[in-house]
This record gives structure tokens, sequence and C-alpha cells, in this order.
């Protein structure tokens, strides 16, 4: 007959086994935790420690209070590139959210020729931000561009000389490039939906039309939160591409914060200001992710509660 282990001897395990798998966790998370300390946290409190300074990039930083904040805050330019970044980032959401959804789902169903028209789906996230604004500046270029060379007309406009057609310009050439990422995601959220649901909405009667809205969104409703928070809080953070494309202008009708702090800190060698700018972008980030976690609800229930 076997015998059991005594009650107190499992009650001793069980904590001993905890202690072990706590552990276990440290060390995992601890590569991950000393990244963003070196990476996020120091460079942060660096940017912040220097917008109550004065520097040019020269001659020693002088602390100098909140100057460097008044001057920032001052600045007109400052609300007119706020209102840019904004901008930007809703109208490139409208713009990604609805086609990458329906990528997502068209990529979901397990068919081979899908897979195939992913690969292509996919070839923007091989490029950099800098070559694909180079790219698509030769391209719309109104006297040697794809208009010249095809002869259409409608083409030769001065797509990155006028301010409306620059801002259009510019949620095209994000929205090309950033909405397979974004499909990816829908593609794999849509995935987990359980295959009983459609079968049970085929049973009674729906189609696709009905089960994409009936059945679909709702299980994907915290992907899509998830989706639009990296849409929003990248889009603060768009530099490169609209450096090399518009650098800010025709004017500074495209001109963000991102790029606001730059010609500050490294053009204007206001690094005091650039660096109030910098804070601000994280704030503002800051409170757009919680808004839209908020929104989403507590974040933690599954997908499957989602219908």
């Amino acid at each position: 007959m076997t015998m059991l282990a005594p009650p107190a001897a499992r009650v001793t395990a069980l904590p001993a086994a905890s202690r072990e798998r706590g552990r276990s966790i440290v060390w995992m998370a601890l590569p991950a935790l000393v990244m963003f300390l070196a990476f996020g946290l120091v460079p942060l409190l660096g940017a912040l420690a220097l917008s109550f300074t004065t520097w040019d990039n020269i001659s020693p930083i002088r602390y100098t209070g909140l100057t460097s904040w008044k001057a920032a805050l001052s600045d007109p330019g400052l609300p007119h590139a706020l209102g840019v970044t904004f901008e930007i980032m809703i109208l490139s959401w409208l713009a990604q959210t609805p086609i990458s959804i329906l990528i997502g789902v068209f990529l979901a169903a397990r068919k081979r020729y899908r897979g195939v028209l992913a690969v292509f789906y996919f070839v923007p996230l091989l490029l950099s931000s800098a070559a694909i604004s180079i790219t698509f500046k030769a391209l719309l270029d109104p006297n040697f561009g794809i208009g010249s060379g095809l002869g259409i007309s409608a083409l030769n406009q001065d797509w990155l000389g006028d301010s409306t057609l620059a801002i259009g310009v510019l949620i095209f050439v994000v929205s090309w490039q950033f909405v397979p990422f974004h499909s990816l995601i829908y593609q794999n959220a849509v995935r987990q939906i359980p295959d009983a649901l459609y079968e049970a909405s085929q049973i009674d009667g729906a189609g696709r039309v009905r089960q994409f809205f009936s059945i679909t969104l709702p299980q994907i409703k915290y992907t899509i939160i998830t989706s639009s928070t990296l849409m929003v809080v990248g889009s603060l953070t768009f530099f490169d591409l609209i450096f090399v494309l518009t650098a800010g202008g025709p004017g500074d009708a495209t001109r963000t914060l991102a790029l606001e702090m730059y010609q500050k800190g490294f053009m204007a060698n206001l690094m005091g200001p650039a660096s109030c700018i910098a804070v601000i972008l994280v704030l503002v980030g800051v409170v757009l992710a919680q808004l839209l976690r908020r929104l989403g609800g507590r974040g933690d229930e599954s997908q499957m509660e989602g219908a």
C-alpha cells in the first residue's frame, strides 16, 4: 500500500516551489528591466533634467529653472506643431485601422494563396522609413516623377508643395508602411476566434457581413485597442519619414512635435526648450495610452469575453 506524504510536508513543499518559480520569473524579467532602465528611464530623466537648464551644445550646462519651460510654452510654434501632430495621428488612425482589419481578416483564412499574398503585403516592413521617403519623393516629383513618366497629367501635381496635398501624401505613406504590421496583429487575433461561433451563426442564417460585425469585430475588441495604442503613440514619434519627405514643409504644414524638437535642439542649439518638448511628447503619449486603455476596459479580460 502506497504511503501518502504527511499533510505538513505537502504544505511546506508548496511555498518552496512557489518561491522557486518566483525567483525564475525575476531572473527572466531582469534583462528586460535592465534594457528599460538603460534606454528608457535614464534618457527620460536626462531630458527632464535638461529641461530646467540652458545649453547650446557647446558651452557648459547651466541650471536656469523654468526659463526653458517659459520659452517653450510661449513659442507660437508649439501649439501649431501639437495640432499638426494630432491631425496626422487622427487621420493616420482613420486610414490604417479599417484597412488593417480587413486585410487581417482576409489573411486569417488558412489558404495557401493567401499566405503567398501575405509575403507581398509585409514587404514595406522590411524597408526603412528614410528609403521609403526618398522613393516616394522621387515618384511624386512634378517634373521627373511617375506622372511625367507615364504621361498622366492628373499625377503631375505639386504633391509636396501644397499644404493639403502634403498632409494627404504623408498619411498615405505612413499607412503604406505600417498597415502590414497591424494587419499581422489582426490576422493572429482573428485566428484565435473559435470556429464554433461562425458555425453556429451559419446555422442561424448569418452571412459573411453579419458574421463580421456580430462576431469578428466584438471578438477582436481588445486587439483593436492594442493596435490603436501602437498607432497613436507611434504617430507622436514620426520624425525620419517627415524629415526626409517634407522637412516640415511646405512652410510648417507638416511640422510635428518631434520635428519641432529636433529643429530646436540640433538646428537652433536650444537644448533646454527641445528637452521641454521631449517631456511634453512623453506626457501626451502616456495620457493617450491610458485613455485608450480605459476605453477598452480593465484590459485583463480574455478575448472570448469580447462577444
